[in-house]
């Protein structure tokens, strides 16, 4: 007991140091965005593969050539490796984590912060605004074998050490995501925890109140997205599969799409057999856990600050209008708004788009739903001259996952120049360079620009009201009197 009490004091002295709590994944979308933002803020680039990120992309590039089960195999290792000991459940704080997460920005005045889900665009939107964004989900990952097409199987191990997470930390919630079509090479060797906070503790209101102005605003960032899942104890959810060109329904089906899947990837199963859900519950990465919003609205009326709500159903909604907004930006400087960047799931780079004076466009991930919204995107705006894309590979061709052919046909839309950014053609999705050859690949570009003063309050609201009610996107002010 008193080794235990040791290692949580020196735990949450390195937190406070800026130290990732070793329990929090580092590859992740929560964890990537909140780096990226952070980095921004301080004026600088989040760096992909560490300090020599042109070794790091050689070696696993050249990892990327190697026989195609030996290559997957490797994969399925470095996400065990990535992983913590079940133990590590025990060590969880919420405070210790929010330590952490406070400690990766620069303290001073802010005139507004952002709270709540996960979301690629939603950083373009902090770095324009020059604020920080709080999550209020992260990613856990614990090292656990278990076939990958037995779902009830894996709850099954995940029930106990869910609740002694839970018991010690009645401010989160569990969201257990099992996905094997686009996780599957990670899932026979991992099981996944995404924790969603429920209230703001003490570390993220202490820095709220040490941090904004008076009068500031808490944008509460509420993707309603949701997923066919199981209730399976107090704040503990169940969730089969994941976002992609798949809908939650086909996950539960007998599908010949599904016999085939299992069958390419030598499976003794030919359909899915998870556990019977409850209905749509919030998605476990995207999705946001409405309790939050409570105890915010409570926190903003003690201390007089507006609520902006910003609501939207699907993951990408924002992309369209951060895009616009940055388009209209550039106008407003008098730069040229004719180069896009579109962004791939981890792949966030929001100090070199302004650098280079990129347009940026979130995709949620490598799939076909993702593909088309992009499509309709560029439908309905004004054509780009350049084109430049970042793709994240993740391994294996997964169902619904669209196909280079998909993302080069997009390209093509560019009235002078469409090309990838750090994709091997060759080895995709098996690239596993990207994660750093698309940093290296970006600097490349051509073009520097100075780095802008934030965007005010007020002018994202003058952007708001010239674009109405063209995107699929709520602002629902929240005036809270003290």
């Amino acid at each position: 007991m008193q080794f235990s009490s040791l290692y949580l004091t020196i735990t949450n002295q390195l937190a406070s140091l800026g130290f990732k709590p070793k329990y929090i994944t580092e590859l992740d979308s929560a964890t990537t965005a909140l780096r990226a933002t952070a980095k921004y803020l301080h004026g600088k680039e989040l760096r992909s593969g560490g300090f020599a990120p042109s070794l790091v992309a050689s070696i696993t590039d050249a990892v990327s050539y190697l026989p195609k089960q030996l290559g997957k195999n490797l994969s399925t290792l470095s996400g065990w490796v990535s992983a913590s000991s079940p133990s590590v459940i025990d060590d969880v704080r919420a405070e210790t984590i929010s330590e952490w997460i406070v400690n990766q920005y620069p303290q001073r005045r802010y005139p507004a912060a952002m709270i709540g889900s996960s979301n690629g665009a939603a950083v373009h939107l902090c770095a324009a605004l020059g604020i920080p964004w709080l999550p209020q989900t992260l990613l856990i990952s614990l090292r656990h074998r278990v076939d990958p097409d037995e779902p009830k199987q894996e709850l099954e191990w995940a029930k106990a050490p869910a609740q002694r997470l839970l018991a010690k930390n009645p401010d989160l919630c569990v969201y257990q995501m099992h996905d094997p079509n686009q996780d599957r090479l990670k899932v026979p060797r991992v099981t996944y925890f995404r924790i969603k906070r429920t209230r703001l503790g003490r570390k993220f209101k202490q820095f709220l109140k040490e941090n904004l102005e008076p009068g500031a605003t808490l944008f509460l960032l509420e993707c309603q997205y949701s997923w066919l899942s199981t209730q399976v104890a107090d704040r503990h959810v169940f969730q089969f599969g994941g976002k992609g060109e798949l809908a939650p329904e086909d996950y539960f089906q007998h599908s010949q799409q599904i016999a085939e899947f299992l069958r390419q990837n030598g499976s003794k199963h030919r359909y899915w057999e998870p556990p019977v859900p409850d209905g749509r519950l919030p998605e476990s990465e995207w999705g946001f856990e409405g309790s939050l919003r409570d105890d915010v609205e409570q926190f903003a009326r003690e201390h007089g600050y507006r609520i902006r709500r910003i609501v939207f159903d699907f993951p990408q909604d924002m992309s369209p209008l951060v895009a616009d907004l940055y388009r209209w930006w550039y106008h407003q400087r008098s730069l040229p708004s004719d180069r896009l960047l579109v962004e791939s799931f981890v792949y966030l780079q929001p100090w070199w788009v302004l650098r280079l004076g990129l347009v940026p466009f979130w995709t949620v991930f490598n799939d076909r739903m993702s593909a088309n919204r992009l499509n309709n995107y560029l439908d309905a705006t004004k054509p780009y001259n350049e084109m430049y894309m970042t793709l994240f590979s993740n391994g294996l061709r997964a169902l619904g996952q669209a196909s280079l052919d998909e993302w080069r046909s997009i390209l093509n839309r560019a009235r002078d120049r469409g090309q990838f950014i750090g994709v091997n053609e060759q080895t995709y999705p098996g690239d596993l360079a990207s994660y750093t050859r698309h940093y290296t690949d970006l600097k490349q570009l051509d073009e520097r620009y100075p780095m802008p003063e934030p965007l005010t309050l007020q002018q994202l609201d003058n952007f708001l009201v010239q674009v109405g009610d063209r995107y699929p996107v709520q602002w629902i002010d929240q005036y809270c009197q003290v």
